[in-house]
């Protein structure tokens, strides 16, 4: 069975080129355009991994990845952040609300690729 990956942003190339590039390694590609909608997809969907954009309409990555975290049911799903924002105090504040990772755009195609491998590999 192959596993699910939302991707959370709302930058329709950062959209189309993620949802590409994770299909194309084999995964089941779901998308969310903001937080709210990441949210609710998370709830419904069950996805093994978030590719979750810092900022974003209505709620930003950081509010779904807290909302995710306290959730009882959710809590196990995978969160890497994807974020424009390269500073230590948001690389530090996305790890304390519990984001499996974190990486600065622009990222290495290969190196995003690695990283999801790795963290869904983790996964029992």
């Amino acid at each position: 069975m192959s596993r699910k990956i939302l991707v959370a942003d709302d930058e329709p190339n950062i959209v189309i080129s993620l949802e590409y590039l994770m299909k194309r390694e084999g995964y089941t590609v779901l998308v969310a355009r903001d937080g709210q909608e990441a949210l609710d997809a998370i709830a419904r969907d069950r996805p093994d991994l978030v590719l979750l954009d810092v900022m974003m309409p209505k709620k930003s990555g950081f509010e779904v990845c807290q909302a995710v975290r306290a959730s009882e049911e959710l809590r196990a799903i995978k969160i890497l952040m994807l974020t424009a924002k390269g500073r230590d105090t948001d690389l530090a504040k996305g790890l304390a609300l519990g984001a499996d990772a974190y990486m600065t755009k622009p990222f290495s195609t290969r190196e995003l690729v690695q990283k999801v491998a790795d963290m869904l590999a983790a996964q029992p």
